[in-house]
């Protein structure tokens, strides 16, 4: 065996451009295939790692995957509202450690405006337990203070003391503007990769504020001078949705069920994690899409190698007689061209994996930061091996057809050929 390698690596040294290229197609197209499995599967982990530390998410009555698109992702509009005083009610009961607030509905240029409190920078997390942070500036504080997401301010190229105008609605282009009302950038969150990015954060006070002469959508008579306006005014009497986190875990389900079958209104609590296991499973067919483009990249690497080795095969039929002239059996060609192609697919697999480890230690902060795919070099997992062997043995199959080419040629044939 170790003969039959040193011979092949022999041969393809000799044609060592050619085999080269083919090298190359097969590890580009080895790190295209396990880069997207590696991607796939970081992209699963966090996306079910959206956010974290929320044991419940509370809404009016709907279907969970829609209660956490609207609540979490910023997709879609909430069916209806939930009064402030069933908040407060569920927020009272034995065993729920905190809650954050949130409303919905208002937009900036595009990006969701969420009304809420302090509290949901301190208890939110993302990628499991990483908490908000802040890359400049500070929290908001006054009335008309604005905190915005990273890819807020990259996108619209904000910076702090930036003025802005919040519009009623989510429409992009929307002539309904509470300019009477402009607030105030004050903070710009660090990069989450998560749609807290995508956000405008201001107080539910300030909600309450810029719709206090608005009616059904539009605006009516004076804006009021906040300095007369009784502080009550400002206290919410509705909002979108709420996180819940529990002292005691075990409680968890007692409280859905509360709020399932709360009498004062029809009102929703989703676990997140169940939620987008649902979610997840409506976006496999994308999933599995991206799997079957990286292996169709695959199949065109092993086809590139096929047809080199075919293109060759007969340039090598002199080589092929003289090898059995000179002794060499029909299963020796056999085996011979059958080494060559499954070196060719090892040593591919193998740069392809070092080709996919250097593209992760250049591209993996870019990723965190862009899309929130935390991943970083490695070995591959148990997952990843399993499409390595399944790349090797392919190209084992597309070997056996040159290799049976070869081992029907008769001596007779490779020496009647004439220069």
């Amino acid at each position: 065996m170790s003969a039959m390698i040193r011979i092949a690596a022999a041969s393809l040294w000799s044609r060592r451009f050619t085999a080269l290229l083919t090298l190359l197609t097969v590890a580009v197209s080895v790190m295209l295939f396990v880069g997207v499995e590696r991607v796939r599967g970081e992209a699963r982990e966090s996306f079910l790692r959206t956010v974290g530390g929320i044991d419940l998410i509370v809404g009016a009555r709907s279907h969970p995957v829609q209660l956490m698109l609207y609540s979490v992702f910023r997709l879609g509009d909430a069916t209806n509202n939930l009064s402030w005083d069933s908040y407060r009610a569920i927020a009272e009961q034995p065993g729920v450690g905190w809650t954050v607030p949130i409303s919905l509905g208002d937009s900036h240029r595009g990006y969701r405006v969420v009304g809420t409190t302090a509290d949901y920078f301190e208890h939110v997390r993302y990628a499991g337990s990483r908490s908000l942070e802040l890359r400049q500036g500070v929290w908001f504080d006054d009335l008309f203070d604005a905190v915005i997401g990273a890819e807020v301010a990259q996108r619209l190229g904000y910076d702090l003391g930036e003025t802005i105008i919040l519009a009623h609605g989510t429409a992009v282009a929307n002539p309904q503007q509470h300019d009477d009302r402009p607030f105030t950038v004050v903070g710009i969150l660090a990069p989450t990769g998560t749609p807290i990015d995508q956000g405008v954060y201001v107080s539910l006070e300030a909600i309450e504020a810029i719709h206090l002469n608005w009616r059904t959508g539009t605006r009516v008579g004076r804006t009021p001078d906040l300095a007369q306006i009784d502080p009550a005014r400002l206290q919410p009497r509705a909002i979108t949705a709420f996180y819940v986190g529990l002292d005691d875990r075990l409680a968890i389900f007692n409280i859905q069920r509360i709020v399932n079958q709360f009498g004062a209104e029809p009102l929703t609590a989703v676990l997140p994690g169940v939620a987008l296991q649902q979610l997840w499973q409506l976006l496999g067919v994308a999933e599995r899409a991206m799997l079957v483009i990286a292996a169709c990249v695959v199949l065109a690497g092993l086809l590139g190698l096929l047809t080199v080795l075919l293109a060759t095969l007969s340039e090598r039929r002199r080589e092929m007689a003289i090898l059995r002239a000179v002794g060499a059996r029909p299963i020796d060609v056999f085996g011979l061209l059958m080494t060559e192609a499954l070196l060719l697919a090892t040593a591919g697999v193998a740069l392809g994996v070092l080709l996919l480890q250097a593209a992760i230690a250049l591209g993996s902060g870019w990723l965190q930061a862009r899309y929130g795919i935390a991943i970083s070099p490695g070995w591959p997992s148990a997952a990843e091996w399993k499409l390595l062997g399944g790349v090797v043995g392919a190209a084992a199959v597309v070997g056996l057809v040159p290799a049976l080419l070869a081992y029907r040629r008769s001596v007779a044939d490779g020496m009647s050929i004439r220069n």
